[in-house]
């Protein structure tokens, strides 16, 4: 593999959605370690990638984990001399129709702890081995329904969990704006995955455009936004 291209890790990338923005990524020229809870599952979409005439590996990831999180973006950083693009993408949603007021805390602390520990965990992890370089590309899966102009009733720790990710990404790109480093969220509306309810408005493969976009930017592009098809949306 050339020394210069760039090493991305994108993170529940063996469905849906991750593996249509690691396709995208690798389509770039960018080699790409697709990720999953299950080891098999990561080489069988590393495979099919590989079968594709693209640069794919696969490395097993819990990002619940925290000793799976860096031993994963080590891992990378050691093997290829490099980690340039995170995409954050896995996550969990499972208080669909849940209340604040008579919330099941127990779901609330797991889907605290994957989608906000979860993505900060590979965060600084991947942090550690970007500024190595001095180069790097953060790009965070949100939602509109973590914005505070669609807060409302239902699914209430993924909404808090989604308000998370975003205020983590500001504080990451204010941090990193010297390092080379730009940090973007970006929701990808109601895509066809198991996710969606059976309300989807557009394609994994649509989706990833933004998340590929973002993960691609020049020195110059934006840090610190939340986007939704390359348009800028409010917080």
């Amino acid at each position: 593999m050339s020394e210069a291209k760039r090493v991305a890790v994108v993170t529940g990338s063996n469905r849906g959605l991750g593996k249509a923005i690691a396709r995208g990524i690798a389509r770039t020229g960018a080699h790409v370690v697709v990720t999953a809870r299950a080891e098999d599952a990561a080489v069988r979409t590393a495979d099919e990638l590989c079968a594709e005439g693209l640069s794919a590996s696969s490395h097993q990831l819990d990002i619940a984990d925290p000793a799976s999180v860096a031993r994963a973006m080590a891992d990378v950083g050691y093997q290829y001399g490099r980690l340039d693009i995170l995409v954050n993408n896995a996550g969990i949603a499972i208080d669909r129709g849940q209340a604040a007021a008579s919330a099941d805390l127990e779901k609330v602390r797991a889907t605290l702890d994957t989608n906000i520990m979860g993505t900060w965990r590979c965060c600084t992890a991947a942090i550690h081995e970007m500024r190595k370089n001095k180069y790097g590309r953060i790009v965070n899966v949100s939602s509109h329904m973590g914005t505070f102009g669609e807060l409302g009733p239902g699914s209430v720790s993924y909404r808090v969990s989604k308000v998370g990710v975003n205020a983590l990404t500001c504080i990451l790109a204010a941090e990193l704006k010297d390092d080379g480093i730009l940090v973007n969220a970006a929701s990808p509306g109601k895509v066809d995955t198991r996710l969606a309810y059976g309300k989807a408005n557009s394609t994994p493969e649509e989706a990833a455009d933004t998340f590929v976009w973002l993960a691609t930017l020049p020195s110059d592009g934006p840090t610190g936004r939340l986007f939704f098809q390359r348009r800028s949306l409010d917080w």
